[in-house]
């Protein structure tokens, strides 16, 4: 008993001796400069080794006169920058929403929305707009381009206009088309030769400022090799009237952000954002020129997947495989809710991350989803981070990221993004285990010594007022149970003292799993998702307690929760104030009976998404 006790002690003085800063918190990453504003960091890779990054900026907020298009080169992946340059100056009208393309020459080019007319005012609904004109002027005009030749340091004197193509939703717009209502959050492409550029098309301006949009794909076939880009042509996409829209079924006025990538066959995956509680997708087979049924995202399980009306992204990688950004919330509360155009656009803290994998299917290829994992957050929940773009240097993946007046690139950790890539085959139990039970002459115990869990908060010796700092420890529990009764709320694990300080896991009066977190002070739980839970089955469960962002996750059956029909979120938060849940010396393990227990274990630090998926598969092969 004492070199087990000696044992556990020393990985837990391990653990916390060794934390450092979580690179998954976004303060930890690199600012790119800007002016106040900030949006859409873009970057590709230049011909001559360095990261370009475009930026929409102003020194006011999002919209207002003097937004402007920036460009800046970095030479040590995002530590400084240099070469700054005025894509359209801050005197000029609004130059809006930027997105870079290379060509196979080095030659960049950068599409923006224009408000070449200078009009101060558009018409839209009253109410909300007095007298129905929206002052801001940034989603409307001309889609336009610049290019450079000498990698980003300098750009084309004059920009050059996009024809796009009136469809249904510009005719009905105020102007019946004449003056075009729409901007671009998608990046551009190439393929077999041709340009692809996405562009969201608006119906109207008012509640949740875009009253109606969908999806359009501006294509060149000879952009990309034309002597004189002022010649290019350009399609508008998909054939006929209609753009990329929601699903025909329950689908809402609201389609926009349309982010593409080239599956290996050729087919084009779309995905984007709707105020419906869950993100569309749809493929095309013939280069965009058709689509299939736009239908809500769904895990390779069948699940739907859960987004707000916030950017979601996707991107291809140089290995062949997916990564798709989006916020894991929403569903059935974001679709019913009265003004779901505006709630809609809250809670974008954290990001997190799904894999893809491709695979075939009788029209071609597809992707496959895995269940995701945390991949940026910030310590404020109320902080909104988006717009991100991927940049593969030297093996090496980084995300950028705006909160609209601070631009960053972050590093990412690529065991997170393997962990994803092999969520579907891994069946290895991770390691780290700080307690198992039933151990060694443990079949009969219930009552064992409890663990010593990490502290999420502690004295900061660096400071003379003795104040306390955060720390970005975490512990997950393991357990496997069978309950022959849900009703009556049993106790399954219990390390509470006499006074309520500690933690205990049992069923709440919604007969679902819950954590229940105390330190004398304050006090949080969280529970996994209702109606999951069978009598007489065997369930196996991973509680995760991720100290960064402050998160409980629960993965049940392999799944990992995320609130379904009943609740908004999956995951929640544990009170950051929370110090320790150091409580009784001994844990107790429910007797046999209405809950029976049969094997616990517990690491003292938060497992990943994956690796909890993998315990499950790693205790069914037994």
């Amino acid at each position: 008993m004492g070199l087990a006790f000696l044992a556990a002690a020393l990985l837990l003085f391990k653990t916390q001796s060794l934390a450092q800063p979580d690179s998954r918190n976004i303060k930890t990453g690199l600012v790119i400069p800007d002016e106040s504003y900030s949006d859409q960091p873009y970057i590709v890779k230049t011909n001559d080794g360095a990261w370009l990054c475009v930026l929409t900026t102003g020194q006011s907020h999002e919209g207002e006169s003097g937004q402007h298009v920036i460009s800046q080169r970095s030479l040590d992946q995002g530590k400084t920058w240099i070469d700054k340059v005025d894509v359209e100056p801050s005197r000029g009208p609004e130059a809006s929403y930027a997105v870079l393309l290379k060509a196979p020459s080095g030659r960049i080019f950068v599409f923006y929305n224009h408000n070449t007319d200078n009009t101060r005012a558009v018409k839209g609904d009253n109410p909300p707009y007095r007298d129905g004109l929206v002052k801001r002027v940034d989603s409307q005009g001309y889609f336009v381009f610049k290019y450079s030749d000498d990698h980003g340091k300098s750009w084309s004197p004059g920009r050059i206009t996009i024809p796009v193509r009136n469809f249904d939703i510009d005719r009905k717009n105020p102007y019946q088309g004449k003056i075009q209502y729409f901007w671009n959050v998608g990046r551009a492409f190439a393929f077999e030769k041709s340009a692809y550029v996405p562009i969201h098309k608006v119906g109207g301006f008012g509640e949740g400022f875009f009253t109606t949009s969908e999806g359009a794909l501006l294509q060149s076939p000879d952009l990309l090799s034309v002597p004189d880009p002022a010649k290019a042509q350009w399609l508008t996409l998909p054939d006929g009237e209609v753009g990329l829209r929601t699903p025909a079924q329950g689908g809402g006025p609201i389609a926009e952000e349309q982010n593409l990538v080239v599956l290996s066959d050729g087919t084009f995956f779309c995905v984007y954002r709707t105020i419906d509680g869950h993100p569309a997708y749809t493929y095309s087979r013939d280069k965009g020129h058709s689509w299939e049924p736009p239908q809500y995202m769904r895990y390779a399980d069948g699940r739907l997947m859960k987004h707000p009306r916030a950017a979601n992204f996707v991107w291809k990688c140089e290995n062949g495989k997916y990564l798709y950004w989006f916020h894991n919330h929403g569903g059935v509360f974001i679709r019913n809710h009265p003004n779901r155009r505006n709630i809609a656009y809250e809670d974008r803290n954290p990001a997190w991350v799904s894999g893809g994998i491709e695979v075939d299917s009788p029209k071609g290829k597809i992707i496959q989803w895995t269940q995701p994992e945390v991949l940026l957050y910030d310590d404020d929940p109320l902080i909104r981070m988006s717009y991100p773009d991927l940049v593969e240097d030297r093996g090496n993946y980084y995300i950028t990221e705006t909160q609209k007046d601070i631009a960053r690139v972050h590093h990412i950790d690529p065991k997170l993004l393997n962990g994803l890539w092999a969520q579907f085959e891994n069946k290895k139990k991770a390691e780290g285990i700080l307690m198992s039970w039933p151990g060694q002459g443990q079949k009969s115990s219930r009552t064992v010594p409890a663990p010593l869990l990490p502290d999420f908060v502690k004295r900061d010796p660096a400071r003379m007022d003795g104040g306390g700092m955060m720390l970005t420890n975490g512990f997950s529990i393991d357990i496997t149970f069978n309950l022959k009764d849900l009703a009556g709320a049993p106790v399954l694990l219990d390390a509470r003292d006499s006074t309520g300080k500690g933690w205990f896991v049992g069923i709440n009066d919604k007969k679902a799993l819950e954590i229940t977190l105390n330190d004398g002070r304050v006090q949080s739980a969280w529970s996994c998702d209702v109606d999951i839970l069978k009598p007489g089955k065997d369930h196996y469960a991973s509680i995760i307690l991720d100290g960064g962002p402050r998160i409980i996750s629960f993965v049940v059956d392999g799944i990992l929760n995320d609130g379904g029909h009943t609740r908004q979120f999956g995951w929640g938060r544990f009170n950051p104030n929370l110090k320790s849940v150091a409580g009784a010396k001994e844990l107790k393990i429910s007797p046999k009976g209405p809950g029976l227990v049969s094997k616990v274990s517990i690491y003292a630090r938060a497992l990943t998404i994956s690796e909890a998926i993998a315990n499950y598969r790693a205790q069914q092969k037994k």
